[in-house]
Protein backbone atom coordinates (compact mmCIF):
# COMPACT_ATOMS: atom_id res chain seq x y z
CA UNK A 1 0.00 0.00 0.00
CA UNK A 2 1.40 3.38 -1.01
CA UNK A 3 2.27 5.83 1.75
CA UNK A 4 -0.40 8.51 2.08
CA UNK A 5 0.28 11.73 4.00
CA UNK A 6 -2.45 14.33 4.42
CA UNK A 7 -3.40 16.84 7.15
CA UNK A 8 -6.64 14.95 7.78
CA UNK A 9 -5.06 11.53 8.19
CA UNK A 10 -1.47 12.06 9.34
CA UNK A 11 -0.28 12.92 12.83
CA UNK A 12 3.07 14.65 12.95
CA UNK A 13 5.68 14.83 15.68
CA UNK A 14 8.24 17.60 16.04
CA UNK A 15 11.51 17.49 17.98
CA UNK A 16 13.48 20.73 18.42
CA UNK A 17 11.87 24.18 18.63
CA UNK A 18 14.76 26.57 18.17
CA UNK A 19 15.22 29.59 15.89
CA UNK A 20 13.75 27.74 12.89
CA UNK A 21 11.94 24.68 14.21
CA UNK A 22 9.12 26.52 15.95
CA UNK A 23 8.10 28.38 12.79
CA UNK A 24 8.39 25.25 10.63
CA UNK A 25 6.20 23.20 12.93
CA UNK A 26 3.76 26.08 13.19
CA UNK A 27 3.25 26.08 9.43
CA UNK A 28 2.34 22.38 9.50
CA UNK A 29 -0.18 22.98 12.28
CA UNK A 30 -1.63 25.88 10.27
CA UNK A 31 -2.12 23.47 7.36
CA UNK A 32 -4.22 21.19 9.58
CA UNK A 33 -1.72 18.61 10.82
CA UNK A 34 -2.23 17.45 14.41
CA UNK A 35 1.14 17.75 16.16
CA UNK A 36 2.94 16.39 19.21
CA UNK A 37 6.07 18.30 20.14
CA UNK A 38 9.18 17.98 22.29
CA UNK A 39 12.07 20.31 23.00
CA UNK A 40 14.55 20.44 25.87
CA UNK A 41 13.17 23.76 27.12
CA UNK A 42 9.40 23.36 27.36
CA UNK A 43 8.77 27.12 27.46
CA UNK A 44 9.85 27.30 23.80
CA UNK A 45 6.78 25.22 22.92
CA UNK A 46 4.37 27.76 24.38
CA UNK A 47 3.09 29.26 21.12
CA UNK A 48 2.63 25.85 19.49
CA UNK A 49 0.77 24.51 22.50
CA UNK A 50 -1.57 27.49 22.20
CA UNK A 51 -2.13 26.45 18.58
CA UNK A 52 -3.27 23.03 19.73
CA UNK A 53 -0.08 20.98 19.74
CA UNK A 54 0.30 18.28 22.39
CA UNK A 55 3.40 18.01 24.58
CA UNK A 56 5.49 14.88 24.99
CA UNK A 57 8.23 14.34 27.58
CA UNK A 58 10.70 12.51 25.30
CA UNK A 59 11.38 12.01 21.58
CA UNK A 60 10.23 8.41 22.05
CA UNK A 61 6.89 9.64 23.37
CA UNK A 62 6.58 11.99 20.38
CA UNK A 63 7.02 9.05 18.00
CA UNK A 64 4.53 6.90 19.87
CA UNK A 65 1.85 9.53 19.12
CA UNK A 66 2.87 10.29 15.53
CA UNK A 67 3.05 8.94 11.98
CA UNK A 68 5.76 11.30 10.68
CA UNK A 69 8.39 12.57 13.10
CA UNK A 70 10.48 15.64 12.25
CA UNK A 71 13.60 16.78 14.05
CA UNK A 72 15.74 19.90 13.77
CA UNK A 73 18.26 20.12 16.59
CA UNK A 74 21.78 21.48 17.05
CA UNK A 75 24.60 19.01 16.51
CA UNK A 76 25.08 15.47 15.15
CA UNK A 77 25.34 14.24 18.76
CA UNK A 78 21.87 15.70 19.37
CA UNK A 79 20.54 14.01 16.23
CA UNK A 80 21.94 10.68 17.39
CA UNK A 81 20.31 11.10 20.81
CA UNK A 82 16.85 12.16 19.62
CA UNK A 83 16.73 9.63 16.78
CA UNK A 84 18.71 6.58 17.92
CA UNK A 85 18.95 7.03 21.71
CA UNK A 86 17.27 4.83 24.30
CA UNK A 87 14.42 7.35 24.47
CA UNK A 88 14.76 8.43 20.86
CA UNK A 89 12.23 8.62 18.07
CA UNK A 90 13.15 5.28 16.51
CA UNK A 91 12.51 3.53 19.84
CA UNK A 92 8.95 4.86 19.80
CA UNK A 93 8.29 4.25 16.10
CA UNK A 94 6.20 1.48 14.60
CA UNK A 95 6.47 -0.08 11.17
CA UNK A 96 5.42 2.42 8.49
CA UNK A 97 6.40 5.52 10.43
CA UNK A 98 8.64 8.13 8.80
CA UNK A 99 11.60 9.84 10.47
CA UNK A 100 12.61 13.16 8.91
CA UNK A 101 15.77 14.83 10.19
CA UNK A 102 16.04 18.45 9.04
CA UNK A 103 19.16 19.24 11.08
CA UNK A 104 22.33 20.00 9.16
CA UNK A 105 24.26 16.90 10.15
CA UNK A 106 26.75 14.28 8.97
CA UNK A 107 25.89 12.38 5.76
CA UNK A 108 27.25 9.21 7.38
CA UNK A 109 24.84 9.62 10.31
CA UNK A 110 21.91 10.03 7.91
CA UNK A 111 22.88 6.72 6.30
CA UNK A 112 23.22 5.08 9.72
CA UNK A 113 19.75 6.26 10.76
CA UNK A 114 18.28 5.04 7.48
CA UNK A 115 19.75 1.56 7.99
CA UNK A 116 18.56 1.35 11.61
CA UNK A 117 15.10 2.55 10.63
CA UNK A 118 14.81 0.09 7.74
CA UNK A 119 15.58 -2.79 10.10
CA UNK A 120 12.46 -1.83 12.05
CA UNK A 121 10.26 -1.23 8.99
CA UNK A 122 10.50 2.53 9.44
CA UNK A 123 11.31 5.03 6.67
CA UNK A 124 14.00 7.70 7.08
CA UNK A 125 14.63 10.95 5.21
CA UNK A 126 17.39 13.54 5.59
CA UNK A 127 16.13 17.00 4.65
CA UNK A 128 18.37 19.86 5.80
CA UNK A 129 17.23 23.37 4.95
CA UNK A 130 18.62 26.77 4.01
CA UNK A 131 17.01 30.16 4.46
CA UNK A 132 17.54 30.97 8.12
CA UNK A 133 15.00 32.36 10.54
CA UNK A 134 13.37 34.57 7.91
CA UNK A 135 12.93 31.69 5.45
CA UNK A 136 11.46 29.55 8.22
CA UNK A 137 9.01 32.26 9.29
CA UNK A 138 7.92 32.98 5.72
CA UNK A 139 7.73 29.30 4.67
CA UNK A 140 10.17 29.78 1.81
CA UNK A 141 13.03 27.52 2.83
CA UNK A 142 15.16 25.58 0.38
CA UNK A 143 14.82 21.91 1.36
CA UNK A 144 17.49 19.44 0.20
CA UNK A 145 16.27 15.86 0.46
CA UNK A 146 17.79 12.40 0.60
CA UNK A 147 15.95 9.11 1.05
CA UNK A 148 13.50 6.79 -0.70
CA UNK A 149 11.91 8.68 -3.60
CA UNK A 150 8.42 7.28 -2.96
CA UNK A 151 8.52 8.41 0.67
CA UNK A 152 9.90 11.84 -0.25
CA UNK A 153 7.11 12.31 -2.79
CA UNK A 154 4.46 11.30 -0.25
CA UNK A 155 5.75 14.01 2.09
CA UNK A 156 5.03 16.75 -0.47
CA UNK A 157 2.20 18.34 1.59
CA UNK A 158 4.69 18.81 4.43
CA UNK A 159 7.46 20.17 2.23
CA UNK A 160 5.08 22.67 0.64
CA UNK A 161 3.98 23.93 4.06
CA UNK A 162 7.55 24.83 5.00
CA UNK A 163 9.51 25.57 1.86
CA UNK A 164 9.62 27.13 -1.57
CA UNK A 165 12.49 25.25 -3.22
CA UNK A 166 12.04 21.51 -2.72
CA UNK A 167 14.55 19.27 -4.49
CA UNK A 168 15.11 15.52 -4.21
CA UNK A 169 18.86 14.86 -4.30
CA UNK A 170 19.11 11.07 -4.08
CA UNK A 171 19.43 8.26 -1.55
CA UNK A 172 20.09 8.60 2.19
CA UNK A 173 22.79 11.17 2.93
CA UNK A 174 22.39 13.05 -0.36
CA UNK A 175 20.43 15.84 1.30
CA UNK A 176 23.21 16.34 3.83
CA UNK A 177 25.91 16.35 1.17
CA UNK A 178 23.96 19.01 -0.73
CA UNK A 179 23.74 21.12 2.43
CA UNK A 180 27.53 20.91 2.70
CA UNK A 181 27.71 22.40 -0.81
CA UNK A 182 25.38 25.17 0.39
CA UNK A 183 27.47 25.91 3.48
CA UNK A 184 30.70 25.96 1.48
CA UNK A 185 29.18 28.58 -0.82
CA UNK A 186 28.02 30.70 2.11
CA UNK A 187 31.32 30.48 4.01
CA UNK A 188 33.48 32.40 1.56
CA UNK A 189 30.62 34.72 0.60
CA UNK A 190 30.26 35.86 4.21
CA UNK A 191 33.93 36.86 4.26
CA UNK A 192 33.32 38.95 1.14
CA UNK A 193 30.20 40.63 2.57
CA UNK A 194 31.90 41.56 5.84
CA UNK A 195 35.19 42.69 4.26
CA UNK A 196 33.33 44.83 1.71
CA UNK A 197 31.28 46.63 4.37
CA UNK A 198 34.42 47.15 6.46
CA UNK A 199 36.15 48.68 3.42
CA UNK A 200 33.17 50.95 2.75
CA UNK A 201 33.19 52.16 6.35
CA UNK A 202 36.93 52.90 6.36
CA UNK A 203 36.57 54.77 3.06
CA UNK A 204 34.04 57.06 4.71
CA UNK A 205 31.12 55.94 2.56
CA UNK A 206 27.47 55.85 3.59
CA UNK A 207 26.80 52.13 4.00
CA UNK A 208 23.12 52.36 3.09
CA UNK A 209 23.78 54.09 -0.23
CA UNK A 210 26.62 51.67 -0.98
CA UNK A 211 24.13 48.84 -0.52
CA UNK A 212 21.79 50.47 -3.04
CA UNK A 213 24.53 50.34 -5.66
CA UNK A 214 26.02 46.90 -5.08
CA UNK A 215 23.27 44.63 -3.74
CA UNK A 216 21.35 44.31 -7.01
CA UNK A 217 24.28 43.90 -9.41
CA UNK A 218 26.75 41.12 -10.09
CA UNK A 219 28.10 41.41 -6.52
CA UNK A 220 24.69 40.79 -5.01
CA UNK A 221 23.89 37.77 -2.85
CA UNK A 222 21.31 36.58 -0.36
CA UNK A 223 23.78 37.19 2.47
CA UNK A 224 24.45 40.76 1.35
CA UNK A 225 20.79 41.67 0.88
CA UNK A 226 19.47 39.97 4.02
CA UNK A 227 22.36 40.20 6.47
CA UNK A 228 24.06 43.38 5.22
CA UNK A 229 21.35 45.64 6.73
CA UNK A 230 21.61 43.79 10.04
CA UNK A 231 25.37 44.32 10.09
CA UNK A 232 24.94 48.04 9.35
CA UNK A 233 22.40 48.34 12.17
CA UNK A 234 24.55 46.39 14.66
CA UNK A 235 21.87 43.72 14.91
CA UNK A 236 23.74 40.47 15.38
CA UNK A 237 20.81 38.43 16.67
CA UNK A 238 20.98 34.91 15.26
CA UNK A 239 19.16 33.84 12.17
CA UNK A 240 21.70 31.03 12.33
CA UNK A 241 24.15 30.56 15.20
CA UNK A 242 27.90 30.98 14.71
CA UNK A 243 28.51 27.78 16.70
CA UNK A 244 26.23 25.82 14.39
CA UNK A 245 27.95 27.23 11.29
CA UNK A 246 31.32 26.18 12.72
CA UNK A 247 29.86 22.69 13.16
CA UNK A 248 28.67 22.66 9.54
CA UNK A 249 32.01 23.80 8.14
CA UNK A 250 33.76 21.16 10.23
CA UNK A 251 31.53 18.46 8.74
CA UNK A 252 32.19 19.75 5.21
CA UNK A 253 35.95 19.82 5.79
CA UNK A 254 35.88 16.27 7.19
CA UNK A 255 33.89 15.05 4.18
CA UNK A 256 36.26 16.87 1.82
CA UNK A 257 39.23 15.18 3.48
CA UNK A 258 37.60 11.78 2.95
CA UNK A 259 37.27 12.62 -0.75
CA UNK A 260 40.84 13.88 -1.04
CA UNK A 261 39.77 17.47 -1.63
CA UNK A 262 41.62 20.63 -0.57
CA UNK A 263 39.18 23.49 0.11
CA UNK A 264 41.33 26.42 1.27
CA UNK A 265 38.54 29.01 1.14
CA UNK A 266 36.36 26.94 3.43
CA UNK A 267 39.29 26.29 5.76
CA UNK A 268 40.00 30.03 6.03
CA UNK A 269 36.38 30.81 6.83
CA UNK A 270 36.34 28.05 9.45
CA UNK A 271 39.38 29.57 11.16
CA UNK A 272 37.89 33.08 11.16
CA UNK A 273 34.67 31.81 12.68
CA UNK A 274 36.60 29.92 15.35
CA UNK A 275 38.24 33.26 16.22
CA UNK A 276 34.81 34.90 16.36
CA UNK A 277 33.57 32.18 18.72
CA UNK A 278 36.66 32.62 20.90
CA UNK A 279 35.72 36.31 21.20
CA UNK A 280 32.41 35.27 22.77
CA UNK A 281 30.09 35.37 19.76
CA UNK A 282 29.21 31.69 19.38
CA UNK A 283 25.50 32.36 19.99
CA UNK A 284 25.32 35.39 17.69
CA UNK A 285 24.32 35.21 14.03
CA UNK A 286 26.81 34.26 11.34
CA UNK A 287 26.97 37.87 10.16
CA UNK A 288 28.75 38.71 13.43
CA UNK A 289 31.89 37.77 11.47
CA UNK A 290 32.00 41.53 10.83
CA UNK A 291 33.05 42.02 14.46
CA UNK A 292 36.04 39.67 14.18
CA UNK A 293 37.27 41.23 10.92
CA UNK A 294 36.82 44.73 12.31
CA UNK A 295 38.80 43.72 15.38
CA UNK A 296 41.67 42.53 13.18
CA UNK A 297 41.72 45.99 11.60
CA UNK A 298 41.56 47.80 14.96
CA UNK A 299 38.05 49.10 14.22
CA UNK A 300 35.32 49.16 16.88
CA UNK A 301 32.41 48.31 14.60
CA UNK A 302 29.70 48.89 17.19
CA UNK A 303 30.91 52.43 17.96
CA UNK A 304 31.71 53.53 14.42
Amino acid sequence: MALRITPAETKIGWIGLGVMGSSMCGHLIDKGFAATVYTRTKSKAGELLKKGAAWAATPQAVAEQSDVIFSIVGFPSDVREVMLGAEGALAGSKSGNVLVDMTTSEPSLAIEIAKAAKAKGVHSVDAPVSGGDVGAKEARLSIMIGGEKEVVDALQPCWEAMGKTIVYQGSAGAGQHTKMVNQTLIASNMIGVCEALLYAHQAGLNLETVMQSVATGAAGSWSLSNLGPRIINNNFDPGFFVEHFIKDMGIALDEAKKMGLCLPGLALSHQLYLALQAQGHGRDGTHALELALASLAGVDWRDR
